[in-house]
């Protein structure tokens, strides 16, 4: 029984050692990097395809009077998940404040900064102050914490945006619309 055990671990092991997106989540591939790091392979994907993703990220959907996306949660907040400080103003926002970061298409090289959006999502509406870019290009590394680049059709919000639209942070991502404001 522990012959085959043991056989069944080293197998697993191999499997994964072989594999660079499951060594990325088994902290191999970084171990300094936090659990929810990204794959390994990211690297050498990205390498091959920056100016596609480059000119692609940008390339948001067309903003309506009711544009279709997935809202995100992110803390503003120092010490959260957001990284530094905001790209529109330099500052921190605290989790009680309705503030949201765009996709970088929709981000629009800062033309929205510090201007409201309207989210809608089941008959509940709340105006957020666009703070800063999620961005679709960069990401995977210490200045992003870790986390891959946002997808072009990302509003990624405050708790206090989530509470406002009585959706449980617990959720993590919801399907709405926003338009601006």
């Amino acid at each position: 029984m522990a012959t085959s055990l043991f056989a069944f671990a080293s197998l697993l092991l191999l499997i994964v050692l072989s594999n660079p997106d499951l060594a990325a989540f088994a902290h191999i591939a970084d171990p300094a990097a936090p659990l929810a790091t990204c794959p390994a392979s990211w690297a050498t994907a990205t390498a091959r395809t920056t100016l596609t993703a480059a000119k692609t990220a940008r390339m948001s959907p067309s903003v309506t009077a009711e544009t279709p996306t997935t809202m995100t949660l992110n803390s503003f907040a120092k010490g959260g998940d957001g990284g530094g400080p905001s790209d529109c103003d330099n500052k921190y926002h605290p989790d009680d404040e309705i503030v949201v970061a765009l996709s970088t298409g929709w981000f629009d090289g800062m033309s929205r900064c510090l201007k409201n959006i309207m989210i809608n999502v089941n008959g509940n509406s709340v105006l957020a102050k666009v703070v800063d870019e999620c961005d679709s290009v960069n990401g995977c590394n210490k200045d992003y914490d870790f986390q891959p680049p946002c997808a072009n059709n990302i509003v990624d919000a405050s708790p206090a945006v989530w509470k406002a639209l009585g959706i449980p942070k617990e959720v993590g991502e919801h399907s709405i619309t926003w338009s601006d404001a």
